[in-house]
């Protein structure tokens, strides 16, 4: 199957964002809506990507020698748990603000709040939510649900390299 140019940047997209979901595929790509993606993904890529076990769009290893990029998670071998992710800035600076493994879960009005301190950033709530369950489908971020659902990384903040995406 020959990929047109386009065709080839999103397969680059899928390989760097994996594991994800239309959503951020869609937000990426700049479509209208997630089954917009779907038949972007069934037309274009089909034989590039499959739908892992949570129904997350992962590219294939043929995928990810075909593009020159970087996977978006790289297990460590030994543990299992993440030791490289490339993630957008948001991500980046969720991940650096996030109660620890050891620490208490926090909201996401609290990540959000140390995102305006540490980075003088303002991005919504919904924005901040979404970075946490990107990071939490990457591996590295838990969830813990008490009143509201809240949430700290699941690995040691040093032994997971964070670079950020296009």
């Amino acid at each position: 199957m020959t990929l047109s140019d386009e065709a080839r940047e999103r397969l680059a997209d899928l390989v760097e964002l994996q594991p994800t979901k239309n959503a951020e595929l869609q937000e990426r790509w700049g479509l209208e809506s997630g089954s917009e993606v779907h038949q972007y993904l069934e037309n274009e890529l089909k034989d590039y990507y499959y739908r892992d076990d949570n129904s997350l769009i992962r590219a294939t290893n043929e995928a990810a020698d075909l593009v020159d990029v970087e996977p978006g998670v790289v297990d460590d071998e030994e543990s299992g748990a993440p030791s490289a992710i490339r993630v957008p800035e948001l991500q980046q600076q969720v991940f650096s603000v996030v109660a620890g493994p050891d620490d208490e879960s926090e909201s996401v009005v609290s990540v959000l709040q140390k995102l305006r301190a540490e980075y003088d950033v303002d991005p919504e709530a919904e924005d901040v939510r979404s970075a946490l369950q990107a990071l939490r489908r990457k591996g590295v971020v838990e969830v813990v649900y008490r009143t509201v659902p809240t949430f700290k990384l699941s690995v040691e903040r040093d032994e997971v390299d964070v670079s950020v995406s296009g």
